[in-house]
């Protein structure tokens, strides 16, 4: 059987990609170049109707994930957006400074986030003790945590991943993510997972004004159907 593939996606023509190429769920976002931050309302509209199940970031800028009192509500109201598009899901983060997980905001962003689906994204990658952690996300109502196992890339953390796995023996999904490919799923598989999260990205050059006014980057990175459905065959 097969693994459950959630792809992340941060725009339009993204979304569709994934959708083609055979995503079972996906992973809305904005600016997936730093890792990810809430979507536009128009892009939660266009994913609402895409016909797999979608959760969307909510992160309101780059950087950490230690949190002001306006920043937590301004999620709180994102949460809100993404309840009224009628998406399944949420992705929440939230650290304190040592990087062990705020858990008095998240527990105030969980119950924003009543009746939604509940995934923790990788603010776990820097806890001092990622078990720990994983045992307050469980208790927190969490149902899925995002993890590359406190490592640049989920091989590098496969190790740990493996040990979040065998802790959380069914009481929560640990799902590897950041630099999954079709070259390293069957390592990833076989850590005993169920569900695994890629970008199933290529790079696009940029040229011209766009890049010579500082619109866009010389080199973009867009989900592309044909790498989703090479990880797919990968993964079954």
């Amino acid at each position: 059987m097969g693994l459950r593939l959630e792809v992340c996606v941060d725009t339009a023509e993204g979304l569709a990609q994934a959708v083609a190429g055979g995503a079972d769920r996906i992973e809305l976002c904005a600016a997936l170049a730093v890792g990810g931050l809430t979507p536009s309302a128009g892009l939660m509209a266009q994913a609402a109707g895409c016909g797999v199940p979608v959760v969307a970031m909510i992160r309101p800028r780059a950087g950490d994930f230690v949190w002001s009192e306006a920043e937590v509500a301004m999620m709180e109201t994102e949460i809100a957006a993404v309840r009224a598009a009628g998406l399944h899901g949420v992705v929440l983060g939230a650290s304190l400074p040592d990087g062990r997980l705020d858990v008095p905001v998240l527990r105030r962003l969980v119950a924003a986030s009543d009746g939604l689906e509940l995934v923790l994204h990788r603010c776990i990658d820097l806890a001092p003790d990622m078990g720990e952690a994983l045992e307050e996300a469980v208790g927190l109502g969490f149902q899925r945590i995002l993890t590359s196992g406190g490592e640049t890339t989920a091989e590098a953390g496969a190790g740990r991943i493996g040990a979040l796995v065998r802790q959380a023996a069914g009481r929560i999904t640990v799902m590897p993510g950041s630099g999954v490919n079709p070259g390293n799923a069957a390592m990833l598989k076989g850590l005993g997972i169920g569900e695994i999260h890629a970008s199933c990205s290529a790079s696009r050059p940029v040229s011209g004004r766009v890049v010579e006014m500082g619109f866009a980057p010389p080199v973009q990175r867009q989900t592309d159907a044909d790498a989703v459905r090479a990880l797919r065959r990968a993964l079954e």
